[in-house]
C-alpha cells in the first residue's frame, strides 16, 4: 500500500489544476478550499496551507484566478478567488493531459499485457 507521502508526491503535480477544479464549483476563500479538498478526497489528501497560497498567487499571476475582499458580516474579512476565464480554458487542458498521462502509466504498469 502507498504511504500517504508517496500519494501527496503525485498529486503534488497536479495541484493546480485540483485548485482550478474547486474554484470551478464556485468563488471560494482559502481554508474553504482546503477543507473541500479533503473531504473530497475522504481525508487521503491534505492540502498545505502555505502550499495553496503560494499556488494561488501562482495562478493569479498566470491570470488563471482573480482575487476579491468579502464583506465583513460574518468576522473576519475574507479574501476570495474565482476561476477566470483563461483558469477555466487551463483546467480543461490540464484534465486532458491527466487523461493522457493516466492512460499512459496504465498500460505501463498493467500485468496482464494490453497493446504491448
Amino acid at each position: 500500500m502507498a504511504t500517504r507521502d508517496a500519494v501527496s508526491d503525485l498529486i503534488r503535480g497536479n495541484i493546480d489544476a485540483i485548485i482550478l477544479c474547486t474554484l470551478s464549483r464556485g468563488d471560494s476563500y482559502g481554508y474553504e478550499i482546503l477543507k473541500e479538498v479533503a473531504q473530497t478526497s475522504h481525508g487521503q489528501y491534505e492540502m498545505k496551507e502555505p502550499s495553496l497560497y503560494t499556488c494561488l498567487k501562482r495562478l493569479e499571476g498566470q491570470g488563471f484566478v482573480s482575487s476579491y475582499w468579502g464583506d465583513e458580516t460574518q468576522g473576519a474579512r475574507r479574501k476570495y478567488y474565482r476561476i477566470t476565464d483563461a483558469g477555466s480554458q487551463e483546467l480543461m487542458d490540464a484534465t486532458e493531459r491527466w487523461v493522457k498521462v493516466r492512460d499512459i502509466i496504465d498500460r505501463l504498469l498493467n500485468q496482464n499485457g494490453g497493446d504491448r
